[in-house]
């Protein structure tokens, strides 16, 4: 897979703004077979035998294929507005257990007179191998005595919380992916030092600078949420990121645009440390099995409960598209 399907493949899985509900994920031969299997052993399983006549009482459904269906829709909506990880890499499903991609390394062009030799120098290549051996599990587990007296808005809520908990895993991950790229493989060659002084404009530009200097465009600027509370005090940041309130969405971390990168912001990302990243051509993150959900059950310690999982790969393809800045002040 060269970079234009790359890109292809992205332009066409833009699943995030449309989360892949139950009755759309159906339509996946193997993701429905996974959920006849889910179904049969539902009808033994105590959570999911309360959670289904609880939302019959509410009126929220009539079979135990709807129970399952709200509980795959509850974990994947509150999965989703935390999924930032998947903001900043490309993501590209697929039914394959290793995806290998192909890197142009370049060639050279040479200048010659109008009748003079030709040189043809062919473009080099390399391959990245990405094997989709990453599993992401969270379960939520009671006992049966605690099912009995169980309501329906604190099983809804243990539900959500399988899916924030895949998302912030997903962002660690990626984060970690990132992070462990060595300094002279960095735009510029090298990690940007911060001189323990606040992040602001010319910060911003730097990280910038260093991507547009290795021809890639960077997409996103990644930091601390303190990192944005110290842009928030800068009037040229002010300024040029300047948009009606209803074109950003704090609660997710999006914080707008500035020199065309999306400003996003996450306690994970380490206080003190920032990335410009062109996510297009930066890494891959390849999506074997989005985020489904299945019964669990321990009959020794008498516990029940439900397992949310994914299955992905992640990979670096052109460390060149991330810039990296460290030795930012921690404090306000």
């Amino acid at each position: 897979m060269d970079i234009e399907e790359i890109l292809r493949e992205i332009e066409n899985s833009r699943e995030k703004d449309n989360p892949r509900v139950f009755e759309a994920v159906m339509n996946d031969p193997e993701v429905k077979e996974h959920y006849e299997k889910v179904a049969s052993q539902a009808e033994r399983n105590p959570f999911f035998k309360k959670f289904y006549s609880l939302g019959v009482k509410e009126g929220l459904f009539s079979d135990v294929l709807g129970a399952i269906g709200r509980i795959h829709d509850t974990v994947v909506e509150a999965a989703y507005p935390n999924l930032i990880s998947r903001d900043i890499i490309a993501v590209i499903p697929t039914k394959e257990s290793v995806e290998r991609f192909v890197k142009a390394k370049g060639g050279k062009a040479y200048v010659m007179a109008e009748s003079g030799e030709v040189f043809v120098v062919g473009e080099k290549y390399e391959t990245v191998d990405i094997y989709t051996n990453i599993e992401i599990r969270a379960a939520a587990e009671w006992t049966e005595k605690f099912l009995e007296d169980a309501t329906w808005n604190v099983m809804e809520r243990q539900t959500e919380a399988l899916g924030k908990a895949i998302a912030l895993k997903e962002l660690e991950l990626v984060l970690s992916l990132y992070d462990a790229v060595e300094a002279s493989s960095l735009a510029g060659g090298s990690i940007l030092d911060g001189n323990a002084t606040a992040m602001d404009w010319n910060k911003i530009t730097e990280l910038h600078d260093a991507i547009i200097n290795e021809n890639f465009s960077p997409t996103v600027l990644l930091l601390h949420p303190r990192q944005l509370s110290q842009l928030l005090r800068d009037d040229k940041f002010i300024n040029a990121n300047y948009k009606p309130s209803g074109e950003l969405d704090v609660r997710t971390g999006n914080f707008g645009e500035v020199l065309g990168m999306r400003v996003l912001a996450s306690t994970k990302c380490t206080n003190g440390v920032a990335y410009a990243i062109d996510t297009t051509t930066a890494a891959v993150m390849l999506v074997r099995r989005d985020i489904t959900t299945k019964p669990y059950e321990d009959i020794i310690k008498g516990a029940y409960g439900v397992v949310a999982s994914e299955r992905i790969g992640l990979g670096i393809l052109q460390s060149k598209a991330i810039a990296k800045m460290t030795n930012i002040a921690t404090n306000l």
